[in-house]
């Protein structure tokens, strides 16, 4: 009977899994190619079939390699005779295009087996989640954070997509388990598998070079608990610095074994790729970086002398996968810092918001997610305070000493988010999805020391401790009832939401069907919507559309004959006699919401028609209602003849 009790947590988070992926599925089914998809896909296919890495160098290879396994069973025709593959640098756009739905290829069957890889992916963060969650807070609480992340709108929405970030959540909780696991518990295998796992989150995405600063900080927390106590400044330091020089030289080496996986994956991807071939694509990508590489006799700064040397080694046969990583790091580093064009609470900008990560989460996030979050945060903050004015502050080595796993967590988290908030990259909420898994675990965490709080009940009095005791225990289920209907009740939200996770915003933040007046791209239309427009057309014997479509999927494959492709200085489609209008909402967003911070727009693409279509002020920051929605992000219009 104990066993079976035993066994029922994890059962339990079998059954959490399957119903995470039901859901991924179900949307993966409905949805039409995005955005990311279309450039990784070909990719993928072009490393895993033809080891050439040539396609999307911008980011890692282990995502794209995953979804393009299933691929290679299918007999696909990837045209490589076409100028994206023989000609163009990086012709990863025309080349999804061409490959997926221009070859002669079962679009569909195509994005439906390259979808598997991600799903199993999350799949297997939702259960390392609860395997380290179980590890610290015990089996049966370790299912709610596991819970929490397996049903998040924006976990299911990103986790069926060919896309890194999932991917980057993975990589960076599994690379953090490994190394703090290390450091309290040193041991052969806990230090190669550190290095392993660094490695494979450098694959997985680029922002994983940030757990490299981390780790250093964690070493130094290490050593500092660690550092023998003594009555002298001078022994404590010398102690500290010790124990640091040590606890280095063993990150120094786990960086190693990472590098040595990182070199092997790119080794293998770009192994059939000419060397003069990535030596001129390579050269041309950083043409542009940081104003380019140096001419003869110019001072080198340091962006350009990376470039250069990136240049040089793409040139060496030993050192092209070095390159190959590199030029991807730069890249990124090329993007971040430029910034890019997006809309964020009625205006447009490319230079970013700092308020734009945290107003986004807290309108992305279910209510019952946040309210666990808040409550945990509450919780936890009170704690502090009550240790203050007690005076019975423990000693932060003693506090390091018992709860590691936990500060290392929360320090991940805060110097994620300032790095998030700093950047001027405002495209999409996912790019602080892995530290969603550490922020469940912690808001669980600080929720079970206030629902499982002993207290003292003694008393000599028997009738006095029992009823004590009962009120305890009735006070504690009650606790855990409360926290069970929350997580209910989130189950409830993300069920009521299926299948349109990446456009869902919470009632707070209006509901999914007005989240797109906050933000939109990745955040709400990514171009998901189009086999629904699809549906659209043909339910309504629709002869003839104009569309404004952003996304990765193909009008022509999905539409044929029936639609013309369209913009807002095309003016109105009516004049060529055409009654029906679609557009992309992320287009509308951008095309008249107020510009800022120099943000410069043409008046012809504005849309300035549609609003006097429809009678609307010329002035108007939004776009005009729609007649009807295909899914929630494509607005159609119904042009009356005039």
């Amino acid at each position: 009977m104990k066993k079976t009790f035993i066994f029922i947590p994890y059962a339990a988070v079998i059954v959490i899994s399957l119903f995470s992926l039901f859901f991924m599925y179900r949307a993966s089914s409905h949805d039409s190619l995005i955005m990311d998809e279309m450039a990784h896909i070909p990719a993928g296919y072009g490393y895993m079939h033809f080891l050439d890495y040539r396609l999307n160098p911008e980011h890692p290879p282990l995502v794209k390699a995953i979804s393009a396994l299933p691929l290679l069973f299918l007999n696909l025709n990837f045209p490589v005779s076409n100028d994206f593959w023989q000609k163009d640098v990086n012709g990863q756009w025309v080349g999804g295009a061409q490959f997926i739905f221009e070859s002669g290829n079962d679009a569909d069957k195509i994005i439906f087996w390259s979808r598997i890889g991600p799903m199993i992916l999350t799949i297997l963060l939702v259960l390392f989640i609860y395997f380290w969650a179980a590890n610290l807070i015990g089996r049966w609480w370790g299912l709610a954070p596991a819970f929490m992340f397996a049903f998040s709108p924006t976990v299911l929405a990103h986790g069926h997509y060919v896309t890194t970030d999932v991917g980057a959540a993975f990589g960076i909780f599994a690379a953090s388990y490994f190394f703090i696991k290390y450091l309290e518990s040193p041991s052969r295998k806990n230090f190669w598998l550190a290095g392993v796992f660094l490695g494979i989150a450098e694959l997985l995405k680029f922002s994983a070079v940030l757990l490299f600063p981390f780790f250093i900080f964690l070493t130094f927390l290490k050593a500092y608990k660690e550092a023998k106590s003594s009555e002298t400044l001078i022994k404590n330091t010398y102690s500290f610095f010790i124990k640091f020089i040590k606890l280095i030289s063993k990150l120094t080496i786990i960086v190693l074994i990472a590098f040595i996986v990182v070199y092997f994956f790119y080794f293998i991807f770009t192994f059939n790729y000419p060397v003069e071939r990535q030596v001129s694509d390579t050269k041309f990508l950083l043409s542009s970086f940081a104003g380019g590489p140096t001419a003869s006799g110019e001072t080198c700064n340091l962006t350009r002398c990376f470039a250069e040397a990136d240049i040089v080694m793409a040139d060496n046969v030993f050192l092209r996968p070095i390159s190959e990583y590199l030029l991807g790091v730069l890249m990124v580093m090329q993007r971040s810092s430029a910034g890019n064009s997006g809309y964020f609470m009625g205006e447009v900008s490319s230079s970013g918001w700092i308020s734009y990560f945290p107003v986004t989460y807290i309108a992305k996030e279910t209510l019952p997610t946040l309210i666990l979050i808040i409550t945990g945060l509450v919780l936890a903050l009170a704690r502090m305070a009550r240790g203050v004015y007690n005076r019975e502050r423990k000693r932060i080595r003693h506090y390091l000493q018992t709860n590691f796993a936990e500060f290392s967590m929360a320090s991940f988290v805060v110097f994620y988010w300032i790095y998030s908030i700093k950047s001027p990259l405002n495209i999409g909420v996912r790019h602080i999805l892995p530290t969603l898994p550490f922020i469940y675990i912690l808001s669980i965490s600080s929720i079970k020391k206030w629902a499982i709080n002993k207290g003292s009940y003694g008393n000599s009095n028997f009738i006095k401790s029992f009823f004590s005791s009962t009120a305890r225990n009735v006070f504690q289920a009650g606790k855990v009832f409360l926290i069970i209907a929350v997580l209910a009740w989130l189950f409830i939200e993300t069920a009521s939401a299926s299948p349109y996770f990446l456009s869902y915003y919470n009632t707070l933040a209006g509901g999914t069907r007005e989240g797109y007046k906050i933000a939109t791209d990745s955040n709400y239309d990514w171009g998901q919507d189009l086999k629904r427009l699809e549906e659209f057309v043909e339910k309504n014997n629709i002869k003839k559309i104009a569309v404004d479509y952003f996304g990765g999927d193909s009008l022509t494959y999905r539409l044929g004959e029936k639609f013309a492709p369209w913009w807002s200085a095309r003016n109105d489609p009516r004049e060529e006699g055409i009654e029906w209008l679609a557009v992309s909402v992320n287009t509308l967003n951008q095309a008249t919401a107020k510009p800022h911070q120099g943000f410069e727009r043409k008046q012809e693409d504005e849309y300035l028609w549609l609003k006097s279509a429809r009678s609307l002020p010329l002035l108007l920051s939004e776009p005009p209602k729609p007649d009807f929605i295909a899914g929630t992000s494509i607005f159609i219009y119904h042009l009356k003849k005039s």
